[in-house]
């Protein structure tokens, strides 16, 4: 007769560091403000064109009354949080602590250390109004599909999503055109990101974004029908990002999500 397994009690305990994370992040980001969330490299020399370009990029943002949000490193991170701390902006720096001791770099007004990747993510998320990524490593990769597979899914509102650096990018959005697009994903998942090659540009991005629907998947388009269909207190723009979220709309909705329709069986019901 097999043992009789019991429960390790340092998971259970483990969910109270959990919580204390995301009670904390909630607690310490929420006032900020708008913000705009730079991932890139930790490797990046305070020379390196990317560095300086993250620099420029933050400090463009703050003038424009965001606040910077980074993973609090060293490399790109550092040079984005000095960009924002200079221009005397909010300069947030979301730090993990890794067996290799990643340091939070000195320019964050607002300096947090994280133990569980999946809190830090969340905070860089939650609330960001849009999302660059400068090039990096896995860390940036990993953060940068988990931001457009948010999206695409519908668990995220779609932010501006922006990459900077042609030549550093365009393989990867090439294979994914050649590999995915109209196979693993729809064709018009692509136009989730943009590619830019000045800081100017990834600014001008990001208040474009802000100004009007940046993305919305094909399945989500009304006709005019469909439209006039609606009841009257329905947004104006069927498109809108914020105001899909509860009430009457929410019933459309998987879980509370702002686009996604419930599946449905075959018989319609």
């Amino acid at each position: 007769m097999a043992a009789k397994s019991t429960p390790d009690n340092r998971d259970v305990w483990r969910i109270f560091r959990i919580m204390a994370e995301f009670v904390e992040g909630f607690e310490s980001l929420s006032p900020i403000g708008p913000a705009v969330t730079i991932f890139g490299s930790a490797r990046s020399h305070t020379d390196d064109p990317y560095y300086l370009a993250a620099e420029e990029t933050a400090r463009l943002l703050v003038k424009k009354k965001f606040a910077v949000i980074t993973g609090g490193g060293p490399g790109t991170m550092e040079g984005a949080n000095k960009g924002a701390f200079e221009a005397g902006g909010s300069s947030v720096g979301l730090n993990i602590t890794l067996p290799h001791e990643q340091m939070a770099n000195r320019f964050a007004t607002l300096s947090l250390d994280f133990h569980y990747f999946y809190a830090r993510k969340v905070m860089f998320l939650k609330y960001a109004s849009a999302v660059i990524c400068f090039p990096g490593g896995f860390g940036t990769l990993d953060e940068f599909f988990e931001t457009i597979t948010l999206i695409q899914t519908l668990k995220a509102v779609p932010v501006p999503v922006v990459l900077y650096g042609t030549h550093h990018w365009t393989g990867l959005i090439e294979w994914m055109r050649a590999q995915l697009a109209g196979r693993y994903i729809d064709a018009n998942d692509l136009d989730i990101f943009r590619i830019v090659d000045t800081p100017r540009d990834a600014v001008a991005m990001v208040l474009e974004g802000r100004k009007k629907n940046w993305w919305m998947p094909k399945d989500r388009m009304i006709s005019a029908a469909e439209l006039q269909a609606q009841p009257k207190t329905a947004p104006k723009d069927p498109r809108a990002q914020a105001e899909i979220i509860s009430g009457a709309w929410a019933r459309e909705t998987a879980e509370g999500t702002r686009y996604g329709r419930r599946p449905r069986r075959v018989n319609g019901k």
